[in-house]
């Protein structure tokens, strides 16, 4: 996670905190940059999750801050797992603490909120029909 100083040691563990947890949770891969871009927001996020170790499975989370930008982009298995909607709820979340003044709690909130909407709960019966 890119950041430079922006960030305490504290919030900087309890970001990659939220990041494990979700990565626990969903199965996926989760990274954080927060930063500045020199061109448009979502190609660049998007570059930055194609650079990623596998960026199939991978969802990352890009904020501008100074520019007031948010981009969630996701990874082609990733997509199947979290739909744009629940991605729009997790960005709503982060955006209300961010105009706030919290980065921290915002990326904390809504990375566990990504985690736990791309969760694919386990099948109970996967066994053949009983036959007699």
């Amino acid at each position: 996670m890119p950041a430079g100083d922006a960030f305490t040691p504290d919030q900087l563990y309890d970001i990659e905190r939220a990041v494990r947890q979700a990565e626990e949770v969903s199965g996926l891969r989760f990274s954080v940059y927060v930063g500045g871009a020199d061109e448009e927001t979502r190609p660049f996020a998007q570059e930055l999750l194609n650079e990623l170790a596998d960026p199939d499975h991978s969802v990352l989370v890009y904020v501008d801050p100074a520019g007031r930008r948010l981009e969630i982009v996701t990874g082609s298995q990733a997509k199947r797992r979290l739909s744009d909607t629940s991605a729009g709820l997790a960005a709503l979340t982060m955006q209300t603490s961010f105009a706030t003044g919290d980065l921290t709690g915002g990326l904390v909130t809504g990375v566990q909120q990504l985690g736990e909407h791309a969760h694919q709960a386990p099948l109970l019966h996967a066994s053949e029909p009983h036959q007699q």
